[in-house]
């Protein structure tokens, strides 16, 4: 985690990505967290290959992970946007989905894409969380 300004905290996973394009996996501004899209294996390499359910239970671990530096949990996620290649996978997806945020409720966008970067990444997820105590 690096601090860039006076209330702007940039949280790194270690993706070889996160130079090369100019992002953080996390940003904090105040009490408000953005976390990037992430998919199974950000780092260049994917994970359970041809299965949604298992790529999708990884890359919230990813998501858990940066809200964690930055000082929130799952709890705090106020809305999710998952994209998919095939919207056939949309059931299992979202039953895992659907297992973490059974009491949290988020807001929840799900789209179906034409492509990732990688033919073998099946989902990618980002997600806003909001800190008790309001925005900023």
């Amino acid at each position: 985690m690096s601090a860039t300004g006076a209330d702007r905290v940039l949280v790194s996973s270690g993706s070889p990505y996160e130079p090369l394009v100019g992002y953080s996996r996390a940003v904090r501004v105040g009490n408000f967290i953005s976390v990037s899209g992430t998919t199974a294996g950000s780092g260049g390499k994917p994970v359970a290959i041809g299965d949604a359910e298992v790529q999708t239970r990884a890359i919230f671990e990813t998501i858990s992970a940066a809200l964690e530096k930055a000082g929130a949990s799952l709890k705090d996620v106020v809305r999710t946007r998952v994209y998919l290649v095939d919207i056939a996978h949309f059931e299992q997806v979202s039953r895992v989905h659907g297992e973490i945020f059974a009491e949290i409720r988020p807001a929840n966008t799900t789209l179906q894409v034409s492509s990732f970067v990688s033919p073998d990444w099946l989902v990618e997820i980002e997600v806003d969380a909001v800190l008790p105590g309001g925005v900023g």
